[in-house]
Formats: structure tokens, C-alpha cells, sequence
């Protein structure tokens, strides 16, 4: 059998690895919390069991490991230096690639997860056939990754399409990075909730523990607040993409994560916005388009970063 790769997908909550073919094909996965509050040497203790876990997995099938590949939520750069994650603050300031090099022998290549993703959609989902496009995962937070010309752009130092940080209104929200008025304030799970509070005060203990994906149901069976709720998120949305339309002329969206999964509900108002907003000749041909790979979209793509680049070897 060919060589493969391990991907991994690093999030606040677990730590996803998988043993990928060349293909796309997983052989294997390993999933473990990330327990990220006990520090730094207790999330690499565990990392490193999923990558041995997946070694012996793949000495036992007689496959050879070409590479690890590593998808990280925050600003990585391209040395392979995280210089912040806000959900996993213990890995601020390092190097997780060359860690698990020295650690594993292997090469190994790292970025941030969603420059993963859209690599992820390009090669194996969405994003087959397309030479310019965004992805944005839309979740707790907003990330998102941009393929121009058919290659991952990452910027002079690695953190190029903070598309969640485009500031949206100049006095708006606080947000965690510092600035105030960033997208991600607007258009995430948290933002739903705020936004019921704000417009409906007398019924917003009502809504303060459901989840997007309750409030998705609940809009899509008719219900004021989600369907409000929604509307504006889509609308937050359109403003700053049509903004990015126009500068980049892109071919599509694609759009994935917990709350891109309603996607219906907020289609419409990112449409009209685009119209609105756009030059025609830009707007018309833009596509609206739904992430096909779910949670694995991170795995592929990393595990692709690591077959293309360099990236960290043992001893370097």
C-alpha cells in the first residue's frame, strides 16, 4: 500500500487524528478530549498517544507514514509558531510542529485549521473544479480560509483570511481579539443568542440555553426570534462578503460548521445583500455553496498540507 499521512484536527473540546491514503480515504481515526485547562504537557501526552495509537494501526497494515499534518485553531505562522489561539491559550507562543517532529521523527507541517479546511473542500468536497474561493466555518467563533488561483493563500507571515475580524460596525460589539465590530460577533452560535436578547428582552430567558441547532428547528417551524435571528446573521454576513466580492471577484462561498449546517435559513438575506451591494457582473455568477466534507474536511486538508510542504523534520 502507499504511504499515508496522519491528519489531526485540533479543537478546543477533542483532539480528531486520522491515517489518510493518498486518495482521501481514511483508514483510521483516534479521537481524544483535549482537555486543554490541564496545560500544555498533558494535551501533548495525549496528542502523542493518537499518533502512536495510529503508528502501530498502520504497522500493522504494513503502510509507511510520509508525514503528520496539523490543523490548529488560531494565528499560525508560517514558521509553525502559534501566536494565539484564544480557545487553547496553554499553546500561545508554541511551536507544535517542531514539538511533535523532535518527538515523532516524522515531518511534520502545521496551520491554522481553517486554511486546513479549505484545502480539505478543494481537493476532495465543495471546492472541486473551483479556482477562487472562500470557506467559512461557522460556529462558536467564525473561521475561514481563501484558495485563490488554486492555491492556499496564507499572507507575507501565515495569517491572511481573519475574514471574522473584518470589522462590520466601527462601534460595535467587543470583541476577544481587542477591536470592536468584528463579524464574528455577529455571525456565530453566541451571536443568535445576543441578538434574541437585544430584540426580544421580555422573552430571552426563554431562548438563553438553546442551542443554534434548537434554534435552527425552531425557525424553520416559524418561530419569530430564530427566524429574526437568522435573517440577521445572514445579513452581517452578506455586508462583509460583498465587501470581499468586490475586491476578489471570487467564484463562491462555501460554507460548513455547526451553524453553517443552516445554511437555508440564512442563504436568502447573504443573496440580497450580495445584490445589493455587489457590482452585477460579480454578484451574478457567485455561488452560495455547502460544505460536503463535515468534521473531516480539517483532517483531509492538513494531511494534504503535509504531503505538499516541507514542513519540520526530526532533529531540525
Amino acid at each position: 500500500m502507499p504511504d499515508c499521512t496522519i491528519g489531526i484536527d485540533i479543537g478546543g473540546t477533542n483532539l480528531r487524528l486520522a491515517l489518510i491514503a493518498a486518495d482521501g480515504s481514511v483508514i483510521a481515526r483516534r479521537r481524544l478530549p483535549s482537555l486543554i485547562a490541564e496545560g500544555r504537557d498533558a494535551f501533548c501526552g495525549r496528542l502523542l498517544l493518537g499518533i502512536e495509537e495510529l503508528r502501530c494501526e498502520a504497522e500493522s497494515l504494513n503502510v509507511d507514514i510520509a508525514g503528520i499534518g496539523v490543523g490548529i485553531p488560531g494565528l499560525v505562522g508560517s514558521d509553525g509558531l502559534i501566536y494565539s489561539s484564544v480557545n487553547m491559550r496553554p499553546l500561545d507562543g508554541f511551536n507544535l510542529a517542531v514539538f511533535l517532529a523532535g518527538k515523532t521523527c516524522l515531518n511534520v507541517v502545521s496551520a491554522n485549521d481553517a486554511n486546513a479546511i479549505a484545502v480539505g473542500e478543494q481537493l476532495y468536497g465543495a471546492g472541486r473544479g473551483l479556482s477562487s474561493f472562500m470557506v467559512v466555518t461557522i460556529g462558536t467563533g467564525l473561521g475561514s480560509g481563501l484558495i485563490l488561483e488554486g492555491r492556499l493563500w496564507k499572507g507575507f507571515g501565515g495569517f491572511a483570511a481573519e475574514f471574522g475580524h473584518i470589522t462590520v460596525h466601527p462601534d460595535g460589539e467587543l470583541c476577544p481579539c481587542g477591536n470592536r465590530g468584528c463579524l464574528e460577533r455577529y455571525v456565530s452560535a453566541d451571536a443568535l443568542q445576543r441578538f434574541i436578547a437585544r430584540a426580544f428582552p421580555a422573552e430571552a430567558e426563554r431562548y438563553r440555553t438553546l442551542t443554534a441547532e434548537k434554534l435552527a428547528s425552531m425557525a424553520r417551524d416559524g418561530d419569530r426570534a430564530a427566524c429574526d435571528a437568522f435573517n440577521q446573521m445572514g445579513k452581517w454576513f452578506g455586508i462583509a462578503l460583498a465587501s470581499l466580492s468586490n475586491l476578489l471577484n471570487l467564484e463562491a462561498v462555501i460554507i460548513g460548521g455547526g451553524v453553517g449546517a443552516s445554511l437555508d435559513l440564512i442563504e436568502l438575506a447573504i443573496r440580497d445583500e450580495l445584490d445589493r451591494r455587489c457590482f452585477s457582473e460579480i454578484a451574478a455568477p457567485f455561488k452560495i455553496l455547502k460544505g460536503e466534507l463535515g468534521d473531516d474536511a480539517g483532517l483531509l486538508g492538513a494531511a494534504a498540507l503535509a504531503g505538499k510542504l516541507g514542513g519540520n523534520r526530526c532533529g531540525r
